[in-house]
């Protein structure tokens, strides 16, 4: 089971590195309209350059390495009914908070241009001249605030839930979170795009990879369960050939 999980996992980084350059292009792609921020494609490839984008590459693939936890001890049928699940609430939590967080900052850059940034740099305490060190505080303190809310939310769940039913609600909140936030970041990076701004397409197109990247780590354990069910009946017809006539 543990290899059909690391295959999971290997899969869903490959996608993500394999959709990197596809979606920076269309989403920075000179669409026939004033801005000039559009990039090419040398100017894409930098990306993988750019230490962030590895730390959120991990980010995501440990997201999804403790989100296959709980279906590979379901699959091996070594998780108690009600044991305390507090690795898939926890995890499902943090990406439902990146979720929240990204969406609000799309409709600020939207609405504000770039003024939509300064609720972060006043979290941080420094509106006049914040540095970057302030502007990441400036976005911790929301991110911890709703990771804090949602794990609230899920454990009550996990109170009653069984593993297996906590599993399909998790994938499925975090599923239709992402529709539900990509919906609003695809909107709001078009508004900004048409009006030619500095750094509000940056807030918005952030909202884009995170829908993209917690949709695609949702399908991650319904991924893995067609793996073991392949796996399932591979070995079951195994056996027969083996029995005696």
């Amino acid at each position: 089971m543990k290899r059909w999980a690391i295959l999971t996992v290997l899969l869903y980084a490959l996608a993500l590195l394999l959709l990197t350059v596809p979606v920076i292009q269309i989403a920075f792609a000179k669409w026939g309209i004033s801005n000039n921020d559009h990039l090419s494609f040398k100017q894409t490839l930098q990306v993988f350059a750019a230490w962030p984008y590895w730390l959120w590459l991990g980010i995501l693939v440990a997201g999804q390495v403790l989100l296959l936890l709980l279906p590979v001890n379901i699959a091996e049928k070594r998780l108690p009914a009600r044991r305390p699940l507090k690795t898939p609430i926890i995890v499902t939590a943090f990406f439902l908070a990146n979720l929240l967080l990204a969406g609000i900052t799309a409709i600020l850059c939207a609405a504000f241009k770039e003024g939509g940034f300064l609720p972060f740099a006043f979290l941080s305490g420094n509106v006049d001249n914040p540095s970057p060190l302030d502007c990441v505080v400036g976005v911790i303190i929301p991110l911890f605030t709703f990771w804090l809310i949602w794990a609230v939310v899920f454990r009550r769940f996990a109170r009653s839930d069984d593993p297996d039913t906590l599993l399909k609600r998790s994938t499925r909140w975090l599923l239709r979170g992402s529709i539900l936030e990509l919906l609003i970041a695809v909107p709001s990076h078009i508004i900004v795009r048409r009006r030619d701004v500095c750094c509000a397409p940056i807030g918005t197109f952030w909202g884009i990879a995170t829908g993209i990247s917690v949709m695609l780590l949702c399908f991650g354990p319904g991924v893995f369960f067609l793996f073991v069910e392949r796996f399932q009946r591979l070995k079951a017809k195994s056996s027969d050939k083996n029995k005696p006539a």
